[in-house]
């Protein structure tokens, strides 16, 4: 008896686990599919995300942020700026749940693209990645046009 009273209660405990991991991945809403309330001022968020992308450029032109940080920051802004915009949790996606996602009328085929042109710096092998492969201010002009094309 000592053994099924110690079963049942982890036995619940699993299935506890395994329906709230079931209930989060049906909140995030089906694999490609994108929340349709837009921010209460997309104007003032897209100023805001603007300001920080051109302070990560300030500072990469200023030899105060290298390369790499320089496009790490500029992948998770953009991602960010994605999630305050749309509801996507873009800052938690892979590059390829990035691309899936479609809808809506917004370029997350850009978003994909900006961030994922941005790997090679960002996870480069070394202590300083290869700039003329995609320098900092191409990545700043890409992250500044995905957050100026949202609609």
């Amino acid at each position: 008896m000592g053994g099924a009273g110690i079963a049942v209660p982890v036995g619940a405990w699993y299935t506890c686990v395994f329906l709230a991991t079931r209930r989060q991945r049906a909140a995030r809403g089906a694999k490609g599919a994108v929340p349709s309330t837009p921010p209460p001022d997309l104007r003032g968020l897209q100023r805001d995300y603007l300001e920080r992308i051109d302070a990560v450029a300030l500072e990469a032109g200023a030899g105060i942020r290298y390369a790499r940080s320089s496009h790490q920051e500029l992948s998770l802004l953009i991602r960010s700026f994605v999630r305050d915009a749309s509801g996507v949790d873009a800052p938690r996606m892979t590059l390829a749940e990035l691309r899936a996602v479609t809808g809506a009328g917004q370029p997350f085929s850009a978003v994909a693209d900006a961030v994922g042109r941005s790997y090679p710096a960002a996870f480069a092998a070394g202590a300083a990645p290869d700039q003329t492969a995609y320098a900092v201010p191409d990545a700043v002009e890409a992250a500044s046009d995905v957050v100026r094309s949202w609609k």
